[in-house]
């Protein structure tokens, strides 16, 4: 047995379904795609990839089959689908996926795809396992999906805990042991056994603290924001095909994005960290609800209209509107009193983090230095923001 050495979880144990997957080219391309993508020009040691956290998901996925028991078949492919979930994102991770949304359809938990048509499928098929039932183990459905992608699953326990080693920023540092350990099944679904609520509780506070100072942090929305938009560019002229496009690197991405004379000057300003400004950054109060979590070409709209405003080139305006907080947590299922209940209905802190998540929300429109004044006060008028616009 392969016995790999992990910066977060010590020792993690390989399986031969681990192992041959391992050396397959699409979890190999991982090693050079970042976790956290643009937070590392807020955090420049968050430089940990997609491979890592793979790696430690499936130790988490490992050690829970094991403690719950299950029949080998199952906990293979559970392991399994632990170790791929996250192949199937692009380059940069979220930071490009409603782009290659908007071009393929295709969200990045969506992977039976990508095992049809890689040396994925047929090594799953060799290690006996079906590839239909690992993609859809990855999508949360099936037999306990819900142990990889649920409400309080073994992916959520290590990117807390690995990003908070990484940035340095304690507050993701959960019990995950304990999380995994109080893992039952109850009436064919997952839930954590009697007595957690607080052991729950510990992760979604967690996220929604690491939200606030890692996720959410206004350098890395800008430099994500204007990351999609020149993705978007790419892809919309036809520079590179979609399924090319969802295939790159981090750093294949930042080089196409160079070469090509309409992306350059963003690829540039992302290289050397000269990014947009905020012109405006305003509290979910203060921005009107029709506002809120707008599509794509309707923010593409309001961009040159804000433009027209100012009189700048609509190219020098984002606007950044993200979705109403939600928290995932809040619906793991808790073992009370020896009955399963929902998380919200037995924590009176939820209440208390949805609006602390909700406080920290902001709707930005970003900016190049020069542009800034004009560019404020045109999106002041076009968003209907009353007040002092400023950050």
């Amino acid at each position: 047995m392969t016995t790999i050495k992990d910066s977060v979880h010590d020792y993690i144990e390989l399986g031969p379904v681990a192992e041959a997957l391992l050396d397959t080219a699409p979890m190999q391309r991982l090693r050079y795609v970042r976790q956290l993508s643009t937070v590392q020009l807020v955090y420049p040691s968050a430089n940990h990839t997609r491979f890592e956290h793979s790696l430690g998901v499936y130790h988490l996925a490992s050690n829970a089959v094991d403690q719950l028991d299950l029949d080998s078949a199952l906990a293979d492919r559970l392991r399994a689908a632990a170790l791929v979930h996250d192949v199937g994102h692009g380059p940069f991770g979220h930071q490009t996926e409603a782009a290659i949304e908007r071009h393929l359809g295709r969200h990045h938990d969506e992977i039976e795809w990508l095992l049809a048509a890689t040396e994925l499928g047929a090594v799953l098929e060799e290690q006996g396992l079906d590839p239909a039932a690992v993609a859809a183990t990855v999508d949360g459905r099936g037999p306990l999906g819900d142990l990889v992608s649920g409400a309080l699953d073994v992916d959520r326990m290590d990117y807390l805990v690995r990003d908070a080693h990484h940035t340095g920023v304690p507050y993701g540092t959960i019990d995950h042991a304990r999380l995994v350990r109080a893992f039952r099944i109850v009436d064919g679904d997952l839930a954590l056994a009697d007595g957690n609520v607080a052991t729950a509780e510990s992760a979604l506070i967690a996220r929604t603290l690491m939200n606030a100072t890692v996720y959410r942090h206004h350098v890395s929305r800008i430099a994500g924001s204007m990351l999609d938009r020149a993705s978007e560019r790419l892809l919309a002229d036809g520079e590179v095909a979609p399924e090319n496009f969802a295939r790159l690197t981090d750093e294949e991405l930042l080089a196409t994005l160079a070469d090509y004379e309409p992306t350059s000057d963003l690829a540039r300003r992302l290289r050397d960290r000269s990014l947009y400004k905020r012109a405006l950054w305003a509290r979910r109060g203060a921005v009107p609800d029709r506002f809120v979590e707008i599509g794509y070409d309707r923010t593409r709209d309001l961009e040159r209209e804000i433009a027209g405003e100012a009189g700048v080139d609509p190219s020098a305006v984002i606007l950044d509107s993200p979705g109403d907080p939600s928290s995932p947590e809040s619906r793991a299922t808790v073992v009370v009193d020896g009955e399963p209940r929902r998380l919200e209905e037995r924590s009176s802190l939820v209440a208390g983090l949805d609006a602390c998540a909700r406080e920290i929300w902001r709707l930005g429109v970003y900016a190049p230095p020069d542009d800034l004044a004009p560019v404020r006060e045109a999106a002041a008028t076009v968003l209907d923001v009353d007040g002092d616009p400023a950050p």
